[in-house]
């Protein structure tokens, strides 16, 4: 692979490693970068980067960028909650990237999108598009039209599930706070997740960018090809002690909702339940048209971001094992754990 390759998000948790892994794949590969900002180290993982400034949302800033490149990759996205934002990077500044690469002439684009846009599930085993797509949030619904566009582009799109490892601010943090709402086993912990490892998608994508040809343009779920089970995965965070002991108490559904529900936190209902139960898409398939092989798995790659995850959840404090009162792993009520570890009722 000898041409020019133009990135977005290079500096985010996904695009760094995927800059990573197209540095380490194709020595001498061109980089170049579109960034708001340069970042203070000018020089990617492995070789230099030409980094140019810009905006999604100002479609004059990308006037020129993908001249004489042969590859786009687009991995920049918002995944706030304010609606104008999700539509203006995600929408406009998609459409607006895929006209600047038409102009240029760029053979071959990678765009990332996100398994959210098939909604709240649960989905168990699920092909590409053999279930209608329902975004429930501005990000999903922004991204699943920006799709539209990259895919009219002629792009390769990417949908992988949770991305793990180190830089990730939302899956394990977000596990930690359902850990304390909901101190139990959700529904048996039986639930299946379509999870990867952040540095093994930085090499699916690096693998797919550089397939001139091989692949053929649409959409293909991009996690690990084997599910995790959600009881598998808390069990190695606490086994790596990024998460405290869970309680020995198993809750139905509904019951694990209603506790939800009782003690206040960040983490949403459609969120609980996007960790919690079935949300498991087949992605074999891409993982064998880009001849990449997929690793051994997103818990075996857990113990190289461990320290990561420590250092961002507890910095200073010991793990202590959740407790529960004598009957709050029967019942629902309102009763909770508090930040010295008492339990407490409201």
């Amino acid at each position: 692979m000898t041409d020019t390759v133009v990135l977005t998000g290079a500096t985010g948790f996904i695009g760094s490693a995927a800059l990573g892994a197209l540095a380490d794949r194709f020595p001498g590969l061109r980089l170049r970068a579109l960034v708001r900002r340069v970042p203070d180290t000018a020089a990617g993982a492995g070789g230099p980067v030409e980094w140019v400034t810009g905006d999604l949302t100002d479609p004059a800033s990308l006037r020129g960028l993908c001249e004489g490149a042969g590859t786009l990759v687009h991995l920049a996205s918002f995944i706030g909650r304010d609606e104008e934002r999700c539509v203006a990077v995600n929408v406009a500044g998609t459409r607006a990237l895929m006209a600047e690469a038409a102009r240029a002439g760029v053979r071959r684009v990678v765009h990332l999108s996100t398994a959210a846009v098939y909604g709240a599930g649960p989905h168990h085993g699920v092909a590409v598009d053999e279930i209608p797509a329902a975004p429930v949030s501005a990000a999903s619904r922004t991204r699943l039209a920006g799709e539209g566009h990259a895919l009219r582009a002629g792009a390769v799109v990417l949908r992988p599930g949770l991305v793990l490892g180190a830089g990730d601010r939302w899956v394990v943090p977000a596990l930690r706070e359902l850990a304390e709402r909901v101190p139990a086993a959700w529904d048996g912990d039986r639930a299946l997740l379509s999870v990867v490892d952040v540095d093994d998608l930085g090499r699916l994508i690096a693998a797919v960018a550089g397939c001139q040809g091989a692949i053929p343009p649409g959409v293909y779920h991009a996690s690990h090809p084997e599910p995790v089970r959600i009881g598998d995965l808390l069990a190695a965070l606490v086994a790596h002690e990024v998460l405290p002991a869970r309680p020995d108490a198993d809750w139905s559904w509904p019951v694990c909702l209603e506790r939800l529900r009782t003690v206040p936190g960040r983490v949403t209902e459609r969120q609980f339940a996007l960790l919690a139960r079935d949300h498991w898409y087949r992605s074999d398939e891409i993982w064998r048209l880009s001849a990449c092989p997929p690793g051994p798995g997103p818990l075996h790659r857990l113990e190289a971001a461990a320290a990561w995850y420590r250092a961002l959840l507890h910095p200073t404090d010991t793990l202590r094992p959740t407790p529960v009162s004598p009957h709050c792993d029967k019942v629902p009520g309102p009763c909770r754990p508090s930040a010295d570890g008492r339990t407490i009722r409201a």
